[in-house]
């Protein structure tokens, strides 16, 4: 019997933006090394998108979505995230700082979390047309939990300039 038949996995999706350096690069990069995460193998992945930065500053992003399935706990994905952004040069200098690498739990499973480290959904993700047009061409039918289908968010953010590069 395979052993990785016995452990349970769960589909998370992944935002990940940069702008700062070879963008475009250290996105395709970063879906790379999703791919090769422990535990991890990549499902899906969207078009790369050129956005302006929104409640940020510097030059225009380059923003993608993946979809990975994962036997990692929300918290150990969080952290592996982590460890990826910090190896490409990822600076916390103040809040929405440029970023060589941003890499976002938008969903995992169905599930619903508030924490001090992790919130899931991404508060935010509603409100991006970076996320949302992204992850609803890999996932068109995909449920926001708590909020509905991501679909229906999509005149909300209508007004924001995005791109498939």
């Amino acid at each position: 019997m395979n052993v990785d038949s016995q452990v349970e996995k769960f589909t998370a999706y992944i935002g990940i933006g940069a702008n700062l350096g070879d963008a475009r690069q250290t996105v395709a990069d970063a879906i790379a090394q999703l791919a090769q995460l422990s535990q991890t193998s990549l499902l899906a992945q969207s078009a790369f998108y050129r956005t302006a930065p929104v409640d940020s500053s510097g030059d225009d992003y380059v923003n993608a979505v993946a979809a990975v399935s994962t036997s990692l706990t929300p918290l150990q994905l969080l952290h592996a995230l982590q460890d990826m952004e910090q190896r490409h040069g990822r600076l916390r200098p103040y809040r929405n700082a440029p970023r060589t690498l941003d890499l976002d739990i938008l969903l995992y499973a169905e599930q619903s979390i508030a924490g001090a480290e992790l919130d899931v959904p991404h508060p935010r993700m509603t409100q991006r047309a970076f996320v949302l047009i992204p992850l609803l061409e890999i996932a068109a039918d995909i449920v926001i939990p708590g909020h509905g289908p991501a679909q229906d968010f999509l005149p909300q953010v209508q007004g924001q300039a995005i791109s498939k590069i």
